[in-house]
C-alpha cells in the first residue's frame, strides 16, 4: 500500500474503529475483490467491540485496491464523514501493476462493461478526475429521464477514454444505470452503415430474440426496435455513442434513451429533443498529465523524468495519443530520449491528404517513429493494417488468412502492436478483435498510398485461397467481416472482374441478405456502380432492380428461396440466367421450383428515372406549370430541371448541412429551401440568387410549403422546435408564430383557397390553424385511432408523417404508422380508414389535384396508388433500390413523382400505372387444361371479358357485361357468365352466338358450372337458389330449399349435387327432379367448404365455428369432429386415394388428417413472422393434393408447396399481391393458375 493511503489509514484509526459497523463494509468488499471469505470469518471470531481494529489491521497488510475497496464500502454504506477522511489518501493505481484505480471498480463493474461492449482502459491509463466527475455530475442531472450528455473536443484528446471512464464505477452504475451500459462505436456513416451499426445493437440487446427473430431491415423499424428494447428490457440504462460525426445519426438513437456520446461538433444535438449536458474537453494533456502518462510507461517517478521529457510533452501537443506512442517506444528503449525528442523536431512528412480529418503534424512524427522501431520482422505485417476501414473491428482469423497463421502467432504479433500504443484490441467472447485509431489510419493510408491496391490484392488472394463463398458460415468469427467487407477490398484492389462475379452472383446475394438484409447490399451497388456499370451495364440493372422488387422480402424469416425469386425475372436478365441454371441442377435432385409463364405481361412502368444528386433526395416538387421538378437532399443541394427529360436548369450549394425540403412558390418565381442547419432561404428560379435567408427557428426545419395564390404569397415552415412560422416575402422577419404543438412539427400544408394551414407532429396531432388570424382552428389526436394497439397507450409513438388536402379543400388525407385517414374538415368526422399492411410504415402520401386517387410511399421501398373513394389499393410501383421518402402528383395529376435515399428521382405516367395495374382481373376466373396448353377465362375491371391462352398469351375479348362469375365448358365451346343483377348468358365461342336465360336469378350469381357434357348450366345466387338451366333445350330446375345464401356447390355423379350455405346445412340434390335427397345439419355456423372424396362416399364441412367434419353420404351423423384450429376454417380437400384430408384455416394453418380414424398427421405452417401475422400470410383459401397424394399445394397470402409425408414446405411462390381465392390445379399437378389482389394472373408451371 502507498505509504500516502496507509498514513491517512492510521490517522484516522481512532474515529474508524468508534463508528462502523464491520458485517456490512465487508460485505461490499467481499462483493468487490477488497476482502477474501477467509478473512471475514478471521474478524468475524473476534468480539464484537474488537472487530473494527482487526478489520483495519487486515486493511493495513494489503495494497491499494484494498485501500479504495474500504473507501467505497464506506460510501456505499452511508459513512460520508468517514469516507471524507479517507479521501486525500486514495492511491492512483495503474494497469501496469495488474490493479484497477480508484472508483469502485468490481467484478460487477468488469461483467456489465465487457457485455456492454464498453472498451478496456489503454496499456497506460492516467485518471483526470476533474473530467471524471465532470461526466458523471452531467449524467445524474438526467435524473434517469430522457437526455443527452455530450463530450466534445479535438480529435485524439482522449474523449472515448474519459467516457468508458465515467462509467467505470461500481456505485455510479448500480445508483444511475443499474439496467447496464451499451457501447456503439459510431465514426463516418452513411445511411447503410448506420443500420448495419443498428442491426448489431439490436442483435446485441435481444439475444433470447424474445422481441424479434429478424434484424431490422430499415432504419426506421431499427429504432422503433431499439425504443422498445430500452423501454422493456433495459429501462435505466445508459448508452454511449462513440465518434458521432453528423447529426443525422442521432435521430436513429432519439427514442427516449438516456444517452452519452462523444463527437468533435458539439451542435451535433443541435437535431435531436431533450435536455442536453456538454462536457468540454481541452484538445491537449496538462504538462503534468502528460509526463505522467510518460512516468508511468517507463515505470519512474515524475520529478526523476530527464529535461527531454519536458521537450517531448511541448512537441506531442499534448496529444495523448501522440505521448503514448512516444511512450511505448520509451519503455523498450529507456535510454533514447534526446533520439526521439530529435526524431520529433526533425521529421516532416509531406502532407498528401489535403484535408485530413485531424490537424495534428505531431501525429505523423510520433507514428513514423513508432514504427521505424518495431522489430524488421513484423514492421511488414503493420503495413498490411493500411487496409482496415475505420471504425471496424477486425477479428484475428481475418489478419490468420491474410498472413496464413496460427491464431497464436497472429496474435502474439499484434499485442506488439497494442504494447507500443500501434493498435487496439477488444475482447469479443473467447476471441480477440483489433482496430486503428481514426489518426493511425489516416497516417498509415497516406505513407502506404501507392502500396494500397497491392495489400488489398492481397487480403483477396488470401481469402481465395482459405475460403470458398459457399462455405462461409454464420458461426464462423470472420464470417461478418468477409460478407461486409469482401466487396470493399475488392474494388479497393481494382480487381473489377472479379468484383462483378461477386456482385453479380445469386449465391453471394442468398448468402448475405440472408444474414444482414438487403439495405447493405444495394448500398455497395449503388457505391460501386461506375465499377459494375463498366463491365456489365445491363447486368449491374438486372442485380439492382432484382433487388428493388425483392427487397421487402429478403431478410425476412423464413427466407425465401431465391432461385425462385429468380425464376420470376424477365428471360433476358442475367438474374433469370443463372436462376434457370441453378434450378435445372437443384430438380435433379428432387427440388421443387415454379416457372411463371405469363410474366412477360408484367412491366416496368417508371417513366424517366434522373440521378441529379450524389446522396438521399429527401423531397421533390413540380413547379404551378408541371415542366420543372426541383430537389433537395443529403448533400445540401437544391437542384432544378426539366420534368420531360430531366435536363439540369438549376444547382444550388443551398445549405451548410442537409437540405430537407424544398417549395415552388405558386408563381413559379421563388423556391423555398429549409435545412437541419435550422435555416429557411428562398431563392430566386430564374437566376438562382438567394433572396431571404430566415433564421428563426431554434431547431432543424424540417418542412416549408407556400400558399397557392399569388396575389399574397406567405410561406408556412415547421421545425423540431415545435413551432409554426408564417412568412411574408415582403418582410424580413417572421409574421406569425404558431404554438400549439409539444413535439416536432413534422409536415404542413395550406388548404386550397389558402384560408387553414394543415400541420402534422411527432406529437401524435394533425392541427388546422385559421391563416387570417394564425389561431388553432381544429385539433385531431391520432392516438385515439391505434388503441386496440397491443402497445400500452402510454408506451405509444404515434408520428403523424403527412397530410394533403382535396383538391376542393373538403376533406383532408392524413398518413401516421401504417394508417391514412380521411377527415371532413367541417366536422373533423371520419370518411375513411386505410390499413396498408402489418410491415410497411408510411413515408409521405399526396392527394391528386384531379381525381380521388392517393400516392403514397412505404418503407418497403414502393409507392402504391389508392382509392379514397373505394379504399382499394389500385397500383404498385416498385423501382427504387431504398427508403422513398417524397410522393407528389403533378399540378394536373397526370404523373407523380417519387425520390428516395438511392439518389433517384422517378417520375411515373399515372394514366400508365392505372392501366398497367389496374386494367387487372378480377380473382373470380375459370381455367380449363388441355394437353400442353391451359385457358383461362376472366373478366377485368372495366368489364371486359377475356380468353387468354396460357401458352401464347393470346387475349382474345369477348364481350362486355357487368360480369360477377364466369365458367368455361369442358371443350371450350361455350362460356357461361353470371351478373351482380342475377342474368345469367352463355357465348358460343365459334360464332359468338349469346344465349341468355329467361329466368335468372335475383340476386348476384356467384358460381356456374358446365356439365360434362356442356349442355347443362347451373349456377348458385345470393338469393338462396340453385338454377340448373339445360340451355339447349330451355329446361329449368331450381333447387330452392337453403334459407340463406348458397355458398357454393359440387357436381356428384349421377346427376346428384351438394351444395352448402351460410344457413349451416349441406343438402344433396337430384339435378333432373329438383328434389333434395339428402339434408345434413353439419353447423351452427356458416358452411365455408366442401369437399368431395375421388370414391364419392364422404365429404367434407368446414366452418366459421373452427370445426371440421367428415361425413358419409349414407349417414346422418358425421364419421370425425376435428377440432383443433384456432380460426375458421376455410378451405379442405381429399387426397385422390381418399385417405387423407386437407383443412386450411384463417390464422394460416394446414392441418393434414387421416380419414379412417381422424388422426391428426402434420400440422402444416411457415415459421410464425413476427407480431402475430397470419403464418400463410393470410387466410388458407384453397387447398389441392397431388395425384399420388405426396403433394399439397395451398392458397393464401401466396402459394405453398408441402410435402406431405413429411409436413415440411417444399416451395413458396410470392405473388405481387396478396389474399389469393382459388389456385386451379391441371390434373398432372404441373401447371397452376391464380389471380392476386392486384389482379395480376399467375400461370405456373413446373420447371423440369
Amino acid at each position: 500500500m502507498d505509504a500516502k493511503a496507509r498514513n491517512c489509514l492510521l490517522q484516522h484509526r481512532k474515529a474508524l474503529e468508534k463508528d462502523i459497523k464491520t458485517s456490512y463494509i465487508m460485505d461490499c468488499m467481499i462483493s468487490d475483490g477488497g476482502l477474501t471469505i477467509s478473512e471475514e470469518e478471521k474478524v468475524r471470531n473476534e468480539p464484537t467491540q474488537q472487530r473494527a481494529a482487526v478489520l483495519i489491521n487486515l486493511i493495513l497488510k494489503k495494497d491499494n485496491s484494498a485501500y479504495i475497496s474500504f473507501y467505497n464500502a464506506l460510501l456505499h454504506e452511508g459513512y460520508k464523514d468517514l469516507a471524507a477522511l479517507l479521501h486525500g489518501g486514495i492511491p492512483v493505481v495503474s494497469s501496469n501493476n495488474g490493479k484497477d484505480s480508484g472508483g469502485g471498480i468490481t467484478s460487477y463493474v468488469r461483467t456489465v462493461l465487457c457485455e456492454g461492449g464498453v472498451p478496456q482502459r489503454p496499456v497506460v491509463f492516467v485518471t483526470r478526475k476533474k473530467l471524471v466527475n465532470a461526466i458523471q455530475q452531467k449524467l445524474m442531472r438526467l435524473n434517469g429521464e430522457p437526455g443527452w450528455v455530450t463530450i466534445y473536443g479535438m480529435a485524439g484528446c482522449g474523449k472515448s477514454v474519459l467516457a468508458a471512464e465515467a462509467v467505470r464505477d461500481h456505485f455510479f452504475l448500480v445508483g444511475h444505470f443499474p439496467r447496464g451500459v451499451h457501447w456503439v462505436s459510431i465514426g463516418k456513416q452513411d445511411k447503410s452503415g448506420l443500420l448495419m451499426k443498428l442491426q448489431n445493437l439490436c442483435s446485441r440487446l435481444d439475444q433470447d430474440e424474445s422481441f424479434s427473430q429478424r434484424l431490422p431491415l430499415n432504419i426506421e423499424e431499427a429504432k422503433d426496435r431499439l425504443r422498445i428494447l430500452m423501454l422493456h428490457k433495459y429501462p435505466r440504462s445508459l448508452l454511449i455513442l462513440d465518434d458521432v460525426w453528423d447529426p443525422w445519426v442521432l435521430k436513429a438513437f432519439d427514442n427516449q434513451c438516456q444517452i452519452l456520446l462523444t463527437t468533435r461538433d458539439k451542435s451535433v444535438t443541435d437535431s435531436v429533443m431533450g435536455p442536453k449536458y456538454v462536457v468540454p474537453v481541452e484538445s491537449g494533456l496538462g504538462k503534468e498529465k502528460g509526463l505522467e502518462i510518460l512516468s508511468l510507461f517507463v515505470n519512474m517517478k515524475k520529478s526523476e523524468l530527464p529535461e527531454e521529457a519536458h521537450s517531448i510533452i511541448k512537441e506531442c501537443r499534448g496529444s495523448p495519443l501522440v505521448v503514448s506512442l512516444i511512450g511505448a517506444l520509451l519503455r523498450d528503449f529507456p535510454n533514447r530520449w534526446a533520439y526521439y525528442l530529435r526524431q520529433l523536431q526533425i521529421k516532416q512528412f509531406k502532407r498528401i491528404r489535403k484535408s485530413s480529418s485531424y490537424d495534428y503534424e505531431a501525429l505523423d512524427e510520433a507514428m513514423s517513429i513508432s514504427v521505424d522501431m518495431l522489430r524488421e520482422d513484423i514492421k511488414g505485417y503493420y503495413t498490411d493494417l493500411s487496409i482496415l476501414k475505420k471504425d471496424v473491428k477486425v477479428p484475428t482469423k481475418v489478419l490468420c488468412i491474410l498472413w496464413d497463421m496460427e491464431t497464436e502467432e497472429v496474435e502474439d504479433i499484434l499485442q506488439e502492436f497494442v504494447n507500443k500504443s500501434l493498435l487496439f484490441c477488444d475482447r469479443n467472447g473467447n476471441s480477440f478483435c483489433y482496430y486503428l485509431h481514426d489518426l493511425q489510419i489516416d497516417f498509415l493510408t497516406e505513407k502506404n498510398c501507392n502500396q494500397l491496391q497491392d495489400l488489398h490484392k492481397k487480403l483477396i488472394t488470401q481469402f481465395q485461397r482459405h475460403h470458398q463463398l459457399h462455405t462461409l458460415s454464420p458461426d464462423q468469427e470472420d464470417c461478418m467481416y468477409w460478407y461486409n467487407f469482401l466487396a470493399y477490398h475488392m474494388a479497393s484492389a481494382k480487381m473489377h472482374k472479379e468484383l462483378c462475379a461477386l456482385m453479380f452472383s445469386l449465391d453471394w446475394i442468398k448468402a448475405k441478405t440472408e444474414l444482414v438484409g438487403p439495405a447493405h447490399l444495394i448500398h455497395e451497388f449503388v457505391e460501386y456502380r461506375h465499377i459494375l456499370d463498366e463491365k456489365e451495364c445491363a447486368v449491374c440493372e438486372n442485380f439492382q432492380e432484382f433487388l428493388s422488387l425483392n427487397g421487402h422480402l429478403l431478410g425476412r424469416q423464413p427466407f425465401p428461396n431465391i432461385v425462385q425469386l429468380g425464376l420470376c425475372e424477365p428471360e433476358t436478365s442475367e438474374v433469370y440466367q443463372q436462376a434457370k441454371l441453378r434450378a435445372k441442377q437443384e430438380v435433379d435432385n428432387g427440388m421443387l421450383y415454379l416457372e411463371w409463364i405469363n410474366k412477360k405481361n408484367i412491366k416496368n412502368l417508371s417513366r424517366l428515372v434522373v440521378r441529379p444528386h450524389t446522396d438521399a433526395v429527401y423531397h421533390a416538387c413540380f413547379s404551378k406549370d408541371g415542366q420543372k421538378i426541383a430537389s433537395c437532399g443529403a448533400d445540401k443541394t437544391l437542384q432544378v430541371f426539366k420534368a420531360e427529360t430531366g435536363e439540369k436548369l438549376l444547382e444550388i450549394h443551398a445549405h451548410e448541412d442537409e437540405v430537407l425540403c424544398c417549395a415552388f412558390s405558386s408563381d413559379d418565381r421563388f423556391i423555398a429551401t429549409c435545412s437541419v442547419d435550422k435555416k429557411v432561404k428562398i431563392w430566386n428560379y430564374m437566376t438562382g440568387e438567394l433572396v431571404h435567408t430566415y433564421d428563426e427557428h431554434s431547431e432543424q426545419v424540417n418542412c416549408c410549403h407556400f400558399t397557392n395564390n399569388s396575389h399574397h404569397l406567405l410561406l408556412a415552415t415547421g421545425s423540431n422546435d415545435h413551432l409554426l412560422k408564417l412568412w411574408d416575402l415582403n418582410q424580413k422577419h417572421c409574421r406569425n408564430t404558431l404554438f400549439g404543438h409539444t413535439n416536432s412539427v413534422i409536415h404542413c400544408r395550406f388548404s386550397p383557397d389558402d384560408k387553414l394551414l394543415a400541420s402534422c407532429s411527432a406529437d401524435g396531432t394533425l392541427k388546422l390553424w385559421d391563416v387570417k388570424s394564425a389561431n388553432d382552428r381544429k385539433s385531431i389526436n391520432m392516438k385515439q385511432f391505434f388503441l386496440n394497439s397491443e402497445e400500452p397507450q402510454e408506451d405509444m409513438e404515434v408520428i403523424v408523417k403527412c397530410c394533403s388536402w382535396s383538391s376542393d379543400g373538403a376533406s383532408i388525407m392524413v398518413a401516421a404508422k401504417s394508417k391514412i385517414f380521411l377527415f371532413d374538415i367541417h366536422t373533423t368526422g371520419l370518411l375513411a380508414e386505410i390499413y396498408i399492411g402489418h410491415y410497411s410504415t408510411i413515408q409521405y402520401c399526396d392527394f391528386s389535384p384531379s381525381n380521388r386517387l392517393a400516392v403514397v410511399a412505404l418503407s418497403q421501398y414502393c409507392v402504391e396508388l389508392w382509392n379514397m373513394d373505394s379504399c382499394l389499393k389500385v397500383a404498385d410501383c416498385r423501382g427504387h433500390l431504398s427508403w422513398v421518402h417524397c410522393v407528389m402528383f403533378s399540378p394536373d395529376g397526370s404523373s407523380f413523382l417519387t425520390s428516395s435515399d438511392d439518389q433517384t428521382i422517378r417520375l411515373w405516367e399515372t394514366k400508365k400505372v392505372c392501366e398497367n395495374s389496374a386494367v387487372v382481373l378480377k380473382q373470380e376466373i375459370d381455367a380449363v387444361f388441355q394437353e400442353n396448353e391451359v385457358m383461362v377465362l376472366g373478366v377485368d375491371n372495366i368489364r371486359r371479358l377475356q380468353l387468354i391462352s396460357g401458352k401464347t398469351g393470346q387475349i382474345d375479348y369477348l364481350t362486355e357485361a357487368q360480369v360477377s362469375c364466369c365458367c368455361l365448358s369442358p371443350h371450350l365451346q361455350y362460356i357461361a357468365f353470371g351478373g351482380e343483377d342475377g342474368a345469367i348468358e352463355i357465348l358460343e365461342l365459334l360464332n359468338n352466338r349469346i344465349f341468355q336465360s329467361r329466368s335468372g336469378h335475383k340476386k348476384t350469381v356467384r358460381h356456374m358450372q358446365f356439365t360434362a357434357n356442356g349442355k347443362t348450366l347451373i349456377s348458385s345466387s345470393d338469393d338462396s337458389s340453385i338454377q340448373v338451366w339445360n340451355w339447349q333445350s330451355g329446361e329449368y330446375v331450381f333447387l330452392q330449399a337453403h334459407q340463406e345464401a348458397v355458398k357454393d356447390f359440387r357436381l356428384l355423379k349421377n346427376s346428384r349435387l351438394l351444395s352448402w350455405s351460410f344457413d349451416g346445412t349441406v343438402k344433396v340434390w337430384n339435378i333432373i327432379t329438383g328434389r333434395i335427397e339428402k339434408d345434413f345439419v353439419c353447423h351452427q355456423d356458416t358452411v365455408l367448404s366442401c369437399a368431395v372424396s375421388s370414391d364419392a362416399t364422404k365429404f367434407s364441412s368446414t366452418s366459421t365455428d373452427k370445426t371440421a367434419k367428415v361425413w358419409s353420404f349414407e349417414l346422418p351423423s358425421p364419421l370425425h369432429e376435428l377440432k383443433g384450429h384456432k380460426g375458421c376454417v376455410r378451405c379442405s380437400v381429399f387426397s385422390v386415394d381418399s385417405t387423407l384430408l386437407a383443412t386450411g384455416d384463417d390464422n394460416g394453418e394446414i392441418r393434414i388428417w387421416r380419414v379412417s380414424d381422424g388422426e391428426l398427421l402434420h400440422l402444416c405452417a411457415p415459421v410464425s413472422v413476427e407480431g402475430g401475422a397470419a403464418t400463410h400470410g393470410g387466410w388458407v383459401t384453397d387447398l389441392c393434393f397431388s395425384p399420388d397424394s405426396k403433394m399439397l399445394v395451398s392458397a393464401g397470402g401466396y402459394l405453398k408447396w408441402w410435402n406431405v409425408v413429411t409436413g415440411e414446405s417444399s416451395q413458396t411462390f410470392y405473388t405481387n399481391g396478396t389474399n389469393l381465392k382459388k389456385i386451379h390445379v391441371s390434373s398432372d399437378f404441373k401447371t397452376y393458375v391464380t389471380v392476386d389482389n392486384l389482379g395480376i394472373l399467375y400461370i405456373l408451371q413446373i420447371l423440369e
